[in-house]
């Protein structure tokens, strides 16, 4: 847990996104939980009760599905200014679906041919997002913010925000303290040239 998102990584199959869980229906799923910074608490309350993850320390959590669906998370503990913009989304899938899901986010991108998509990819270097977010696939490794392999299927930004499209996506790079004000990522000031081909590459990431 982090102010005001959620770190998920699966370590074995070397998948990490952020602010979802996808789990196989019908499968108890542990999660090993801890918090870079304050308090937060766990809470999926369609699915299990709370546990707060404490810096410093480790707790575990038991979560299991009976029926395939998306259920909602929230973390429980007030954590700052942005405590009730904190979701997470757990996804259960049918077994084969899931892991179909993991295989597929396992593997590294596809570089892109198309030519917009090419300079929105450049752009992602040129611009400074490589500073704090990684693709797997590509030099870039940063690891202040979220993970954005495959943030094209994300269903949401900003920990529940705003659905993922094009145009919430483009309004959270270009402002992202309008959206979430007191959230770590700062301003973009990204050349008009390269906003569209870069915001092209980021929606392509499936």
């Amino acid at each position: 847990g982090y102010m005001w998102w959620w770190d998920v990584d699966y370590e074995a199959a070397g998948v990490r996104i952020a602010n979802e869980i996808y789990i196989p229906v019908g499968r108890p799923v542990k999660l090993v939980m801890t918090s870079a910074d304050v308090i937060h608490s766990f809470w999926p309350p369609n699915l299990s009760g709370k546990t707060d993850l404490i810096p410093g320390q480790i707790t575990t959590h038991w979560l299991e599905a009976s029926e395939p669906g998306t259920y909602r998370a929230q973390c429980a503990e007030f954590c700052g200014l942005q405590h009730a913009r904190m979701a997470l989304f757990v996804i259960a899938l049918p077994e084969a679906q899931f892991q179909e899901w993991l295989n597929t986010k396992a593997a590294p991108i596809v570089q892109p041919v198309d030519s917009v998509l090419v300079q929105g990819q450049k752009a992602f270097d040129t611009e400074g997002c490589a500073a704090c977010h990684t693709i797997r696939g590509t030099p870039f490794a940063g690891v202040v913010g979220p993970d954005l392999t495959h943030i094209g299927s994300r269903l949401s930004l900003g920990a529940g925000v705003l659905p993922n499209t094009y145009g919430n996506l483009s309004g959270w790079v270009a402002n992202p303290q309008a959206l979430k004000p007191g959230n770590l990522m700062p301003p973009s000031y990204i050349a008009a040239e390269n906003f569209h081909p870069l915001m092209s590459y980021l929606m392509s990431l499936k």
